[in-house]
């Protein structure tokens, strides 16, 4: 397929394929007649690429696991990524957990909200948000 349609399958500009190439992230497409021709194997690399990028990382740590060449060190890094990944989790679920019970809140002022100001200095929220909702 053509640098177009493969970046329209993905919804991505064709520029970012070409970066990508300059990057060392996506082999070279062969060329016929001057053109790009990206084959199963570059759609696979992009999906790959992308799905690394939503995992939050960046292109460079992308390109670093995809260049290592043994598995105990490409095992390395996506541990410490693992990690990482882990820690974004536990900051979203509390996240979640404080916007569901403001959600709930009926104080006029949520930061005076004995319950606000538990799950705020714990970081950890309630093992179930609704229960104990507020009436200041």
């Amino acid at each position: 397929m053509r640098i177009g349609e493969l970046a329209e399958q993905f919804d991505l500009a064709p520029h970012v394929l070409r970066h990508w190439e300059t990057m060392g992230l996506l082999a070279p497409a062969s060329r016929v007649n001057g053109r790009r021709r990206y084959t199963r194997e570059h759609v696979i690399r992009v999906m790959t690429i992308i799905r690394a990028k939503a995992a939050g990382m960046s292109l460079e740590q992308i390109r670093e696991i995809l260049s290592v060449s043994g598995q105990a060190e490409r095992q390395a890094l996506l541990q410490r990524h693992h990690l990482a990944l882990q820690r974004r989790l536990q900051e979203i679920l509390a996240s979640k957990t404080l916007i569901e019970h403001l959600m709930q809140c009926s104080a006029d002022d949520f930061t005076k909200c004995p319950d606000y100001q538990r799950i705020v200095e714990t970081g950890a929220g309630f093992q179930n948000p609704h229960e104990g909702v507020c009436v200041i």
